[in-house]
C-alpha cells in the first residue's frame, strides 16, 4: 500500500505501560525527584511529569507504570529511560529491562472529503456502530479485526484508537474506507 495515502495520519498519542520494579516507595520517590507528586487522598500513584519528550507517567508502588502524552516510539524509549533512571537515583532497584509495551495509539486522519453519518448509518452494520447526534457530533464505529474504534466526523476528519501499532491503525483506516467507497 502507498504511504503517501497515509500523509494525513497523525499519531496524537501513544499509552504504554507494564513494570519497572518489584515495588516502590512512592513517598520516597516523590520527595527525591523533581516533578513527581504523589496525593494519595486522590489518586493511589504518583504522577512523574518529564519534559524532554513531554510524558506524563503514573507510578504506582507495585512497580507498575502507565506512561503517556508520547508521540512516537522512539520518545517512549527515551523516556522511559529518563523515568528509569530518576528512579534508580531515588533508590528504587527498578528491573535491567523494564518490562514496558506500547498498549494503545490515538491517531487523527482527515479523509479529504465531507462524510454523510446518517448514510453510514443506515448503510452499515448497526451492531458496530454508536450515533447520538444530540450527544456527540461523531459516529463510533468499532471494527473487529484489527480490533480499532473510529470516531467519523461529518468533516472528514477520522479519530482512530485501540491499536497497539502502527499497521493495525493503518489495516483499520483501509478497512473504513472501504467501506466508506461502498457508499459514497
Amino acid at each position: 500500500m502507498d504511504d503517501s495515502r497515509y500523509e494525513s495520519l497523525k499519531i496524537e498519542n501513544i499509552v504504554a505501560s507494564g513494570v519497572i520494579a518489584d515495588s516502590i516507595d512512592l513517598g520516597e520517590v516523590s520527595k527525591k525527584v523533581k516533578n513527581c507528586e504523589l496525593n494519595t487522598k486522590r489518586f493511589p500513584g504518583a504522577v512523574y511529569r518529564i519534559e524532554k519528550p513531554k510524558i506524563a507517567s503514573l507510578i504506582f508502588s507495585s512497580g507498575k507504570v502507565v506512561l503517556t502524552g508520547i508521540r512516537n516510539k522512539p520518545d517512549l524509549y527515551k523516556g522511559l529511560n529518563i523515568i528509569v533512571q530518576s528512579l534508580k537515583e531515588a533508590g528504587v532497584d527498578t528491573y535491567d529491562e523494564p518490562r514496558v509495551g506500547i498498549t494503545n495509539i490515538v491517531c487523527s486522519y482527515d479523509i479529504g472529503r465531507y462524510i454523510n453519518l446518517n448514510k453510514v448509518v443506515i448503510t452499515l452494520n448497526l451492531e458496530n456502530i454508536e450515533y447520538e447526534p444530540e450527544q456527540f457530533p461523531g459516529l463510533v464505529y468499532r471494527i473487529k479485526d484489527p480490533k480499532i474504534v473510529a470516531l467519523l466526523f461529518s468533516s472528514g476528519k477520522i479519530i482512530l484508537t485501540g491499536g497497539k501499532n502502527l499497521e493495525d491503525i493503518k489495516r483499520g483506516l483501509d478497512f473504513l474506507e472501504q467501506k466508506l467507497e461502498s457508499i459514497m
